[in-house]
């Protein structure tokens, strides 16, 4: 990845006037959703290089990451004469930061872009490491791209116009983060009390997040290997989030991957051993912070039949990313169906569903 790729900001108007003053472009767009418009557009609005560039507003929501909402960020960008010089600003989550730089990547066969990620989930996950996509045929991220941006801009001042959800979203990628990487950073992570939100310590654990995202990603661009390892929880979690799309009843990404967290590691203690206690340390945090996710076994074929489709399988088989410990991370593990049953079984049983 290339240096500074991230910049957690202090001051986000001066480092983003300084980093487009050397770039050299035609034009620019920004890429908005329809929350990102009211209440974070104005923070970059006074750029000088920005004042008067054409807003793309798209629908918020995850549902709207589209097919349909990416040809209309074509037809814009067309109409507006974008070509291969112009650049392409993403504000807002996972979401914009998703299809926007699946946009970026696609038009006139790529142009640049850059992420401004207003939301806790997309400041630890979505807007980096170069993953872009589209959600088709009822499943998350069907169809996508590895395109990196060319700066990632993180001002954690944004997190002050989330709700609750919206912060346990990105929370759970952190728990992930911090499971996959050491115990000094697993402990930090399960210490931090959500409700109190003490901002200051947050940007701390934000920038600690990013630097295991950025390492791993650094060591295998592509997802050919290790990168596996950021796909902790989501397996089964992809699995709960497409449920709840198919049923009406859509929960927040992040809260799928806490959901999908707590059934992997228990397929994490029966395949690899991974520690009981720890095991029941993540699963008190998640039962703390997080509702659970209702349902029952007469979706467990649709939940697996839903696994099946996650994009590390390899010749029809499931393949989980595992823990043997914190740190200790199992790539391309397969299980038995009925432990993957059993998994659902546990996530039930704790949470009461």
């Amino acid at each position: 990845m290339e240096e500074r790729q991230v910049v957690i900001c202090e001051n986000l108007e001066a480092e983003v006037r300084t980093f487009l003053a050397s770039l050299a472009y035609d034009k620019v767009f920004i890429l908005t959703d329809t929350n990102t418009r009211a209440k974070c557009y104005p923070a970059i609005s006074g750029i000088p290089a920005l004042q008067g560039a054409p807003v793309i507003t798209t629908e918020a929501g995850d549902t709207h990451k589209s097919l349909e909402a990416l040809a209309r960020i074509w037809s814009y960008l067309s109409e507006g004469g974008a070509s291969r010089q112009s650049l392409l600003v993403n504000l807002g989550g996972g979401m914009v930061t998703d299809l926007g730089g699946f946009a970026g990547a696609t038009f006139k066969r790529g142009i640049r872009t850059v992420n401004i990620p207003t939301t806790l989930m997309a400041s630890v996950d979505a807007a980096v490491g170069g993953k872009t996509g589209i959600n088709f045929n009822g499943l998350k991220n069907e169809i996508g791209a590895f395109y990196p941006p060319l700066r990632v801009f993180i001002d954690c001042r944004f997190l002050g116009t989330l709700d609750r959800d919206n912060i346990l979203s990105g929370y759970a990628e952190m728990i992930k983060h911090g499971l996959i990487s050491s115990m000094e950073h697993y402990t930090r992570v399960l210490l931090y009390d959500i409700d109190t939100m003490n901002y200051a310590y947050l940007n701390q654990l934000v920038g600690q997040s990013v630097a295991v995202k950025e390492r791993v990603v650094a060591e295998d661009p592509r997802e050919r290997g290790i990168r596996k390892a950021l796909n902790f929880g989501h397996t089964v979690g992809h699995a709960y989030e497409s449920l709840s799309f198919r049923e009406g009843r859509p929960i927040p990404h992040g809260h799928a991957v806490a959901a999908g967290i707590v059934s992997e590691l228990y397929l994490s203690h029966r395949s690899c051993g991974f520690p009981k206690e720890k095991l029941s340390q993540v699963v008190r945090y998640i039962k703390e912070y997080y509702a659970p996710f209702p349902f029952d076994c007469g979706d467990y074929d649709t939940l697996y039949e839903l696994m099946t489709h996650d994009k590390k399988n390899e010749g029809g088989v499931i393949r989980f990313t595992l823990l043997g410990d914190v740190g200790d991370v199992r790539i391309n593990q397969s299980v038995p169906k009925d432990a993957i049953l059993e998994s659902l079984d546990f996530y039930r049983e704790n949470f009461g569903v």
